[in-house]
């Protein structure tokens, strides 16, 4: 549904009671424009509040063309800034917009896969939310499609775009600490476990039938919409798969790491319905050609590695621990120190091998335009989303599990399918 802007302006509240009836949108193909570096892409932007507010302003530079969102507030509050805009509660109807170059997508984690899938099938140049999808089938399935069409694509995850990842990437790359052979990273972020709600009524300008989207259904709580979706299994997957495509980024980048072979968790008693407080998490990943297998640590809530010859780690909100044959790095996203400090107090660091970045949206719109190419592409984060979410699946199933890659399957393990991949309810499909 399209509200006139005067219309939208005077019943935001009521938005759109529009129901959702099919699966994916069936926009036309497209032939991209050809574009100069002075020409401004025409974008479309599904999901305008949060971090979908944040890539909104990282992309403001271009023509905001049309902007969805389930809610008619969210829509409301950003409707003056980008008075040329068409504004939907539905985000098939950007698709529909011929003009349209590119889009950003920044929904919930349930609803990326499907509306990724859209846009790509759709012949658009896609930036999506970290992480790209909400299971490890929805991943692959995606990467191939990136693979097979050659579209430009970037993943949320803005840090990977940072002088000082750039830096320690070179670090470790140039051997300052020797082979890496273990990795810590923790994330301080912590969501209570709660029993599930009772149902309630849905706001008006609410599209809740269009936020469930493609899974199974579950009536209206304010426990998980706007924000705390990311605590309940059914909607997200806790700090884990909130935090793994920022920080294990770094160490997949630096080391270039696969997918790991063995993945065992441990934490509180998994509850049926919520991610845990707490949780941590082991990967073991093989060696690449000279460089050793590596064991990979990582810790939600408030521990952190108790690695002799480091500082007070409480103080490192989210960090990354690299322990070599020589030493250690530790960093955070905009911090550095190789350890012993007293070791390396007259360390001269490498040149500078990676370039820096231009900006993390600033790489995607230059790349929809012909020019360069973005750094973490859909086909590296949904890498990071399935090493995040296997550490999920290892935590609920209680397992040790033998990772087959190829077959995307947890060996002599069929608990851990349900959690590998789910079925979509009616109507919807990839």
């Amino acid at each position: 549904m399209h509200f006139s802007r005067r219309s939208f302006l005077q019943k935001s509240a009521a938005a759109s009671s529009a129901v959702l009836i099919g699966g994916c949108a069936s926009a036309p193909k497209r032939t991209p424009r050809v574009l100069s570096a002075n020409d401004k892409l025409n974008l479309g932007v599904i999901g305008v509040a949060g971090r979908g507010g944040d890539n909104l302003a990282g992309v403001s530079s271009q023509n905001i063309v049309a902007m969805a969102d389930v809610s008619g507030a969210n829509l409301a509050a950003v409707a003056s800034k980008y008075p040329s805009s068409r504004l939907y509660s539905d985000w098939r109807s950007v698709l529909d917009h011929a003009d349209i170059d590119a889009v950003v997508v920044s929904t919930p984690d349930h609803n990326h896969a499907v509306i990724a899938m859209a846009v790509l099938d759709s012949g658009r140049p896609l930036y999506c939310e970290k992480p790209v999808t909400h299971t490890i089938e929805e991943a692959r399935i995606l990467a191939a499609k990136v693979k097979s069409t050659g579209l430009v694509t970037q993943t949320g995850n803005q840090i990977h775009s940072s002088t000082n990842y750039r830096r320690v990437v070179e670090l470790i790359r140039s051997g300052a600490i020797g082979p890496v052979h273990e990795v810590h990273h923790w994330a301080g972020s912590v969501w209570d476990t709660k029993p599930w709600p009772k149902p309630e009524p849905v706001p008006q300008g609410l599209n809740y039938d269009l936020w469930v989207g493609p899974v199974k259904w579950a009536d209206y709580s304010p426990e998980w919409v706007p924000f705390n979706w990311r605590r309940w299994w059914h909607w997200g997957g806790g700090t884990l798969s909130d935090f793994c495509c920022h920080h294990m980024d770094l160490s997949v980048w630096a080391l270039d790491l696969g997918l790991p072979t063995v993945i065992e968790a441990s934490g509180p008693p998994p509850d049926k319905y919520c991610a845990p407080p707490s949780l941590k998490v082991r990967y073991e990943f093989a060696a690449r050609g000279a460089q050793p297998p590596v064991v990979m640590h990582w810790y939600s809530g408030p521990e952190r590695p108790n690695v002799p010859g480091t500082p007070d780690l409480s103080k490192w909100g989210g960090g990354s621990l690299f322990i070599g044959s020589k030493g250690m790095l530790l960093a955070d996203y905009g911090r550095r120190i190789l350890l012993p400090e007293a070791t390396f107090k007259d360390f001269v660091p490498p040149a500078p091998t990676i370039p820096d970045s231009i900006g993390h949206h600033e790489e995607w719109i230059a790349a929809c335009k012909g020019i360069g190419r973005t750094d973490s592409p859909l086909t590296y984060g949904a890498q990071l989303t399935e090493i995040g979410a296997l550490g999920n699946v290892a935590y609920r199933t209680g397992k040790r599990l033998e990772w087959d890659a190829p077959r995307m399957r947890a060996r002599g393990c069929p608990e851990a399918d349900p959690f590998i991949r789910y079925h979509y309810r009616s109507g919807w499909s990839l």
